[in-house]
């Protein structure tokens, strides 16, 4: 005979299976799901402890070009961590990129080719040098780890030693600029697309985002795979169209001064009309994040570099008898995170408007924390692209948010690293009880 306490378990127990089939039903990732409700609670607290200042147009501005320089390196992060490594010098390297593409701009192109500051190849041959040097630097750390067998961990902690140096002595500990004018719009408050190409870069990301939706659920019906059901796809649809044109709309409340505007109209002889207003719209720092991101996730899931690498993350031993070259593999990646690393200084140097000898400072602990708060799993074979740009987002957010308090600066340092080893206690939890990783 059963007691009402034992009806109550089963009707709970039925209620929680029902649950889990509904999740499973839907596919929904609940680690992401916490992550958004954690970015969530995060910007309503501080919302409130601002008077509502955090969630104003110009300070979502400002988040999304301080989250920009981060999260492009978050994205390579999660490779060379799922492949079971880690790169400790990534904000150094991200230095001695930026010293070299500064050095380009206002030394070298000019007294060895002739180039004329201003010149309109200076600043795209500079970023190509950049990009060359990160990239280099990169494969050169990862041939290291990958055939000398020397540990990523050292490797890299040497690195963050050397490359910081190698910045400094290329310029001669000062700090260079003005940068390029072109080279500036990379930054995010002097390169906005406006108001206009917002909205059609929004719209675009919108179609290209629900079509993507629509392709995925077409090849599993092509194949006989268990979909959505149809409501369930047309809400999540909804949701993705309304965060993107959310955010576009927010970015195009964002108003230019009127004393810049005179400026800009007085700089080309002209006299601004009277009422005349214009947005910053959407940064083209975020565009350039947008674009690695979607790159990055392509190169996941759906290249054989990407399957490579979470084989390889997931069972090492297994991947090299199946034919994996995982030592060349190691290179590739460090070589990618390298990139990553140039383009990052491409924007936060842009930002600046000048290469100064503290920037990167601390960095590689905002990357790897953005990667793993976004879900990377530190024991390999686990991570997202899109989960690592979250992180360094809810990094950033709580940043600014107690900056904007008043909090002080250690204490700033003291909650952000509570937090990371909250968010690996709470992944090692997570894990264990669902059975991934």
């Amino acid at each position: 005979m059963s007691t009402p306490n034992t009806a109550n378990r089963a009707l709970s127990g039925a209620d929680k299976a029902k649950k889990t089939r509904l999740i499973d039903a839907l596919e929904l990732d609940t680690r992401l799901l916490g992550m958004i409700g954690a970015f969530i609670l995060v910007a309503v607290v501080f919302n409130v402890l601002t008077d509502g200042r955090f969630l104003t147009p110009r300070n979502v501005f400002n988040l999304t070009i301080q989250t920009a320089s981060v999260a492009i390196m978050a994205t390579g992060m999660v490779f060379v961590i799922v492949t079971r490594h880690i790169d400790l010098s990534v904000g150094a390297l991200l230095a001695t990129c930026s010293a070299v593409m500064a050095m380009m701009q206002t030394a070298w192109l000019p007294q060895f080719l002739g180039l004329p500051l201003g010149h309109p190849l200076i600043p795209w041959l500079a970023i190509g040098a950049g990009i060359l040097t990160g990239g280099l630097i990169g494969a050169f750390q990862g041939y290291l780890a990958g055939y000398l067998l020397i540990p990523a961990f050292i490797v890299t902690l040497g690195g963050l030693l050397v490359w910081r140096n190698v910045a400094w002595y290329l310029t001669n500990g000062q700090t260079i600029g003005p940068l390029d004018q072109t080279f500036q719009m990379f930054g995010g408050i002097n390169g906005t697309m406006g108001e206009f190409w917002s909205w059609v870069v929004g719209i675009v990301a919108t179609l290209a985002a629900l079509a993507a939706l629509w392709s995925k659920r077409r090849d599993k019906l092509r194949h006989d795979f268990p979909v959505k059901p149809l409501w369930a796809e047309m809400a999540l649809g909804a949701i993705i169209a309304g965060a993107i044109l959310g955010l576009i709309t927010v970015l195009n409340s964002y108003q230019v001064p009127a004393a810049r505007l005179q400026r800009e109209f007085a700089a080309r002889g002209e006299t601004m009309p009277d009422g005349f207003t214009a947005a910053y719209g959407l940064p083209i720092s975020v565009l350039l994040l947008i674009v690695v991101a979607i790159v990055m996730t392509v190169v996941a899931r759906r290249t054989a570099l990407g399957r490579y690498i979470f084989a390889t993350g997931g069972n090492p031993q297994a991947a090299e008898l199946s034919g994996i070259n995982t030592r060349l593999l190691t290179v590739k990646v460090f070589a990618i995170m390298g990139a990553l690393c140039a383009i990052s200084a491409v924007v936060a140097s842009a930002r600046l408007t000048n290469h100064s000898n503290d920037i990167g400072t601390l960095d590689e602990l905002r990357v790897i924390a953005a990667a793993v708060i976004g879900g990377t799993a530190l024991a390999g074979g686990i991570g997202t692209i899109y989960g690592a740009i979250l992180g360094a987002l809810i990094m950033q957010s709580l940043q600014s948010g107690m900056a904007m308090v008043g909090v002080d600066a250690p204490l700033q340092n003291i909650v952000v690293g509570s937090v990371l080893v909250l968010a690996v206690l709470i992944d090692i939890i997570y894990r264990r009880r669902t059975g991934k990783g």
